[in-house]
């Protein structure tokens, strides 16, 4: 007879006394710890022991027991294909024989061990979900309960083994098994019973959709549950069930209705936003208009209820805490930031793509977690762009309300409540606008900061219609008070006011520099005052200004007010500070807008991005040679390093060259280019272009090299890599000349792939056409014979655009295709035509060029043809070349 494993004493006590030391608060001993359990981890029957600890050891308190097990958990996360198969044999059936543990603590630890070595692959441990399906069964409710909370563990973690047809079908067990527990009397097993089953809605899994009515009735059973995370699960339930099978619970939808209502005013709040989610998800459906419409009466004032501070945000976000300047950042409160890059080079200015709605519903970003409040707000957004005006006559008597309350949470709200609609609700919201804006700018001066930060937000969501009203009447003075805002005692107003304050320089662009002094120098003060993280959103606001009033910011006494606190802080930041990121984003965008006012900066600048990306490329060696010896760099720092050498480029122009002279950025863009990351190819690119238009000379040499990289990077999968690299190569097009032509075979063909394709983003395609008229410019005896193939796309992208240099380029080369390959437009002639009318204000001899190309077709086809043909034209574009080329 085979002997069970046994632990040995002196084995015992170690392991006991180290599970003590490990609670310490000490670092030294944790360290000491973490020690001696990696060398213990060499023992063959170390997790023998951590099993025994948790699941024998009663003699032991219940931390130290749970703590052995979540040590057991890491070890099987890390090592389970290492562990002797005795071992995990001899774990596997103590969990068994713990699942029923009588203490909470153990079974919820037991559980998680359970989970964690089935998710390694549950069909290597084939007695598990039979043995926890019986216990289910059993008379003992810890048993019974620690059944379910490892099966509910398995659900989340494992549900696509469970829902695999191969494995002999496990859910058509268990959901039937789930389904009878709903109405079990203890509110902890109804709980699981449902947590189990929700984790299998969204996947429409067939063995619940086979019993979609059993659910469907034993959750409205459910509905009025005692017990909070019961009816939580129900209404998580309802709502994914809303987005996969609308269908069933169509005939129930106004009791289901009437019931969310109830529960979004649940007096708990994990409940109540649970329910909230379902007005965020019918907004989405068909149905939402016609459904809510008779129940908006009653929604909305709820949302707006919602909507205000709890008692316990107003604790964790020190709401009764007014000047706060001087206390400095907690490290943790800083979220991390990611580089955006600015580079997706387009050939005009409104090419961003969509960014996320950054708004944030005006909220605490230290409170990020989702609350009531912020989903009751996002659902009054959603619904306001559902029902746009006609929901105001209900809300506008609430806000009235609100709004002049003497309880600043209330009125705080209502502010809230004014800034989520104003997307969905702006041109009803116009004739009051009047009243409510200056309402606003009055109570930015408030006593209470949190109602000076919402109000920031709120004005921010009504800035685009504040700049198209006359200055004096509600720009200047919300400017004057915003600015104030900016250099309040209290942190929380100082982030809103410069978020807001950089949404309103969006939107006003150059109709703020008569202002500019003015804007400067507080922006500057703000550089004493700030503390740590508003310091990364002040430099964002001064970027935006920089892009918002570009060359007008080149005037010395501007400079001088600027610069200096900039470079302080880029001589006080190290190289491995990730403050590098938003103050380098900074000064790209600034080094753009000043041109030459930057040249007296632009040296150690220049030299330190060089340096980072030199860095960044001998880190990535030396990882790859010896991973055990060093990280993997962070390559956000050369993006954004590459990024602010392009705007030294941009910004500079052929001033960049003396810096450009004697360096190694050539050689280092090279390595770049090749760089496996996109987001660094895609930086790199950019930058191409940009040495190509500022300092041809030294990419000249070069282009050997660079051409076959350009080429494998025009898969438009990857559209912003795909684009900068098809800009480049216009760029460098125009600048080679006849030289082009030995690149134009691996290059045209894929520009023409893109150009055809369906769902191609509307930069990518400008830009692809634009290199193929560039091509055509410079190479017209190999673009033109595939005239055919492009023509149609390149004439309809190419209309929309401004006439700028980049058209002009692309025009010239698509006329000397055309009388070299006159045949190539035929069939598209009038795209062509409506194209040449995009034009406002061509150069003369462009003009001349349009002139005898339309002419030379009219006297090919004559006078009735030529006639027949431009009947079909828009009245508009007929008047348009009758006017400009007497056709």
């Amino acid at each position: 007879m085979i002997m069970a494993w046994q632990p040995q004493e002196e084995g015992l006590r170690q392991i006991i006394q180290l599970l003590k030391e490990s609670q310490s608060p000490d670092t030294v001993i944790q360290r000491t710890v973490q020690q001696k359990l990696e060398e213990l981890n060499q023992v063959s029957d170390f997790n023998n022991y951590l099993i025994f600890v948790l699941t024998k050891l009663t003699s032991e308190d219940e931390p130290t027991r749970s703590l052995s097990g979540l040590i057991l958990k890491n070890n099987i996360k890390s090592h389970y294909e290492n562990l002797p198969p005795t071992v995990t044999e001899f774990v596997k059936s103590e969990c068994l024989t713990a699942v029923g543990d009588n203490s909470a603590l153990i079974r919820a630890t037991v559980g998680i061990l359970i989970t964690t070595i089935a998710s390694r692959g549950i069909n290597t441990w084939p007695e598990l979900l039979p043995a926890l399906c019986q216990m289910l069964d059993s008379a003992d409710y810890n048993v019974c309960e620690g059944a379910f909370g490892a099966l509910q563990k398995i659900c989340e973690d494992s549900s696509e083994y469970l829902e695999d047809d191969r494995q002999n079908k496990p859910l058509d067990i268990l959901i039937p098994k789930f389904l009878q527990f709903f109405k079990h009397s203890s509110p902890k097993i109804r709980s699981h019973a449902i947590g189990c089953v929700n984790q299998f809605i969204v996947q429409k899994t067939p063995s619940l959709m086979n019993h979609i009515d059993v659910f469907l009735e034993n959750l409205f059973h459910l509905a009025v549950d005692d017990e909070a995370e019961v009816r939580k699960n129900v209404c998580r339930a309802i709502v994914m069930l809303l987005e996969v099978r609308m269908d069933r619970l169509l005939p129930h939808l106004h009791d289901i209705i009437e019931y969310m209502l109830l529960r979004t005013q649940d007096p708990d709040e994990n409940v109540a936003l649970e329910a909230c989610e379902f007005w965020l998800s019918i907004a989405d459906q068909q149905i939402c208009k016609e459904a809510l419409t008779p129940y908006l009466p009653r929604l909305v004032p709820i949302l707006v209820n919602g909507m205000r501070y709890s008692e316990i945000d107003i604790i964790l976000l020190k709401g009764d805490v007014e000047e706060d300047e001087n206390v400095p950042d907690r490290e943790e409160d800083i979220r991390p930031r990611f580089h955006k890059s600015r580079n997706t080079h387009g050939n005009e200015e409104d090419n961003n793509d969509e960014e996320d709605d950054d708004d944030n519903l005006g909220d605490d970003s230290s409170l990020s977690d989702w609350n009531l409040r912020k989903c009751s707000a996002a659902a009054l957004d959603v619904l306001a762009n559902v029902f746009k005006e006609d929901i105001l006559p209900i809300l506008m008597p609430i806000l009235k309300e609100t709004l002049s309350s003497t309880e600043w949470e209330v009125k705080e709200s209502g502010i809230l409540a004014l800034g989520a609609i104003a997307e969905g609700c702006m041109n009803g919201m116009i004739p009051h606008l009047n009243e409510l804006i200056p309402y606003m700018i009055n109570h930015l001066s408030d006593k209470k900061a949190l109602v000076r930060a919402i109000i920031c937000w709120t004005l921010s969501r009504y800035c685009h219609w504040v700049v198209s009203q006359p200055h004096e009447q509600y720009l200047k003075s919300m400017m004057h008070e915003l600015l104030k805002r900016i250099l309040d005692s209290n942190k929380r107003v100082q982030e809103a006011a410069c978020s807001a304050f950089a949404t309103l320089e969006e939107e006003a662009t150059t109709e703020l520099v008569p202002y500019l002094g003015f804007i400067l120098e507080t922006l500057v003060f703000a550089f004493s005052k700030y503390q740590h993280k508003n310091l990364l959103i002040l430099y964002d606001a001064i970027g935006t200004l920089a892009d918002s009033v570009g060359h007008n910011l080149n005037k010395p006494e501007y400079i001088h007010l600027l610069m200096p606190p900039l470079i302080q802080k880029w001589n006080a930041l190290k190289d491995e500070d990730k403050d590098l990121f938003p103050l380098l984003e900074c000064l790209s965008s600034v080094a753009t807008a000043l041109q030459s006012g930057f040249m007296p900066y632009a040296e150690p600048v220049f030299k330190r991005c060089i340096s980072l990306v030199e860095q960044t490329l001998n880190q990535n060696i030396a990882n790859s040679q010896s991973p055990d010896q060093f990280d993997a760099p962070d390559k956000d720092f050369m993006i954004v390093a590459l990024d602010l050498l392009s705007g030294l480029a941009e910004g500079l122009t052929t001033f960049i060259e003396t810096l450009i002279n004697g360096s190694n950025t050539l050689q280092l863009l090279y390595q770049c280019m090749q760089d496996p990351l996109a987001e660094v190819r895609q930086s790199s690119f950019a930058l191409l272009g940009d040495l190509t238009k500022a300092c041809f000379q030294h990419v000249h040499p070069c282009i050997a090299d660079f051409m076959p990289i350009l080429a494998q990077n025009l898969n438009p999968d990857h559209i912003s890599v795909c684009n900068n690299a098809t800009w480049a190569i216009g760029e460098i097009a125009v600048k080679l000349g006849t030289e082009m032509q030995p690149y134009v075979p691996i290059i045209l063909n894929q520009l023409v792939v893109t150009m055809n394709r369906t769902n191609t983003p509307k930069t990518l395609l400008e830009n692809t056409a634009i290199t193929i008229g560039r091509l055509g410019y410079v190479c017209p005896q190999d673009v033109a014979p595939l005239l055919q193939q492009f023509v149609r796309m390149w004439c309809t992208s190419l209309r929309n655009i401004r006439d700028n240099d980049e058209k002009d380029s692309a025009f010239r080369g698509m006329c000397q295709m055309i009388s070299l390959n006159p045949g190539g437009v035929v069939q598209d002639f009038i795209f062509f035509c409506d194209a040449i009318a995009s034009w406002i204000n061509p150069k003369d001899d462009l003009k001349d060029m349009f002139y005898k190309i339309l002419h030379g077709f009219k006297n090919q086809v004559g006078e009735e043809n030529w006639t027949r043909f431009t009947d079909q034209f828009p009245q508009q574009l007929k008047e348009r070349l009758s006017t400009a080329y007497g056709i």
